[in-house]
């Protein structure tokens, strides 16, 4: 008899919390960024109340913009490089997967491929990694560039480095090493591969001087959500990070990304869906109201203008008047921000008619992800709704408040979860793709 579908859970880590004043919130550890105990604690939480993995996002530069709001804002602007936070982590920690964020654009793939295999190893087949393109206008300029490659070319060049990565991560065969001591023979050659790569944007022969990972691959992760985006992840991802704020509108990504998957030749549960959820919890649905509308307060003006320019290419909204409409002349389609994002943030300005402060303030609570109010068996209901009527396999959980609000929602929320039997009571394995109901690939030099 097979077991009832369960829904997945991972935690995403911002130092301080997802709210963009969280750093202000006496709760919040304010010198997140650089403390490695506080990262470890929240992952030995989050481990605690079975989630299937944490998660860390990453930028390959300092936030640029207007420096007098960035003073008042400091996520994104001193923290760990992830992946070398994860193999700490790591080290104090057994069943939760590690799964972190590098760019395809500003990264080479022997260096990835070589970075993650080593992080599956270190966490006994625990890594993941969440391919990217950069959209941040300012990452070109840390690599001897000027400007951004177009979307569809990020797109393609990004196509090709999972492909190349892949052909690394096989090099080794997964018995190819011997280490037999009497022969005096550490490996077969036989099955060592060089991988010989010519690409139209890489040319890497290989092999990787790494074992092939224990997950085969590390888990692979995409949040693109642009046509261009949703094809890519249809066919290279594992997982899908996802801002969806309406039911409809979720259950219209899932059942379209799902379609997507038979052109590349995969079945639908290859795929978990996992929009972003940002939970404030109360006791009553009062109090929890109360605890969003002192975040609101919180926001500085000047950092919500500052939140909403990258968003929209960089424009300056220093001096627009944050109780009025953003004018349309300020919204620039051609932009080459995040297509998907650009869109959520030019809709608030012109189809619901927002004000500049409205629209900072429902994107800042979340980073235009959905925002869930209530008690736990509040939040928990619409956790079971989407999830059982086809809009999700679960759930990226986004705190406003580090490490507050993890602690809640493991204490009040997962509880809930479990009782209803929509989430687990125990890991099923050792490995995130264990956990997470994937096959381990097999390598591509495998005698069948």
């Amino acid at each position: 008899m097979t077991s009832p579908r369960q829904m997945k859970l991972g935690a995403f880590f911002h130092p301080t919390g997802h709210h963009v004043a969280a750093w202000l919130h006496p709760e919040a550890q304010i010198d997140a960024g650089t403390n490695f105990r506080h990262y470890a604690q929240m992952t030995q939480a989050a481990e605690r109340a079975k989630f299937d993995l944490v998660f860390l996002a990453d930028a390959a530069a300092t936030r640029a913009g207007n420096i007098k709001a960035l003073r008042r804002w400091p996520q994104y602007m001193a923290y760990f490089e992830p992946t070398t936070l994860l193999s700490g982590l790591a080290a104090l920690t057994e069943r939760i997967g590690l799964v972190a964020t590098a760019t395809t654009s500003f990264n080479d793939p022997y260096s990835i491929a070589r970075r993650y295999a080593s992080l599956d190893h270190i966490s006994g087949g625990r890594a993941g990694w969440n391919v990217v393109t950069s959209s941040n206008q300012a990452e070109p300029f840390n690599f001897s560039q000027e400007k951004l490659l177009p979307h569809a070319q990020r797109y393609a060049r990004a196509r090709e480095f999972v492909e190349v990565a892949k052909g690394l991560w096989d090099s080794w065969e997964d018995d190819a090493f011997l280490r037999d001591r009497e022969q005096a023979l550490y490996f077969d050659p036989e099955k060592l591969h060089a991988l010989n790569h010519q690409g139209e944007y890489f040319a890497v022969r290989g092999p990787l001087n790494v074992a092939r990972p224990p997950q085969g691959y590390p888990v692979l992760v995409q949040a693109g959500a642009s046509d261009t985006g949703r094809d890519f992840a249809a066919e290279v991802a594992e997982i899908v990070f996802t801002a969806q704020t309406e039911l409809e509108g979720a259950r219209a990504f899932y059942a379209d990304m799902k379609g997507r998957m038979a052109k590349f030749g995969r079945p639908p549960e290859a795929l978990k869906i996992m929009p972003g959820l940002n939970p404030i919890i109360g006791r009553t649905e009062e109090e929890a109201r109360e605890k969003h509308a002192y975040l609101q307060s919180l926001i500085h003006p000047d950092v919500g203008r500052e939140l909403l320019s990258p968003e929209l290419g960089g424009i300056d909204l220093s001096n627009v008047p944050v109780d009025e409409p953003l004018p349309e002349r300020l919204i620039d389609d051609s932009v080459e921000a995040s297509k998907s994002t650009f869109q959520r943030v030019a809709d608030m300005a012109r189809k619901e008619k927002l004000t500049v402060r409205q629209m900072y303030e429902r994107y800042g609570g979340a980073r235009g992800q959905r925002t869930v109010i209530g008690t736990p068996v509040q939040i928990a209901d619409q956790m079971e709704e989407w999830f059982r009527t086809g809009a999700v396999d679960g759930f990226l959980i986004q705190p406003a408040v580090l490490p507050s609000g993890l602690d809640e929602f493991a204490a009040t929320v997962v509880p809930e979860l479990q009782r209803r039997g929509l989430f687990r009571t125990e890991y099923e394995g050792r490995t995130l793709r264990e956990n997470l109901g994937l096959p381990r690939p097999a390598g591509r030099y495998a005698q069948g």
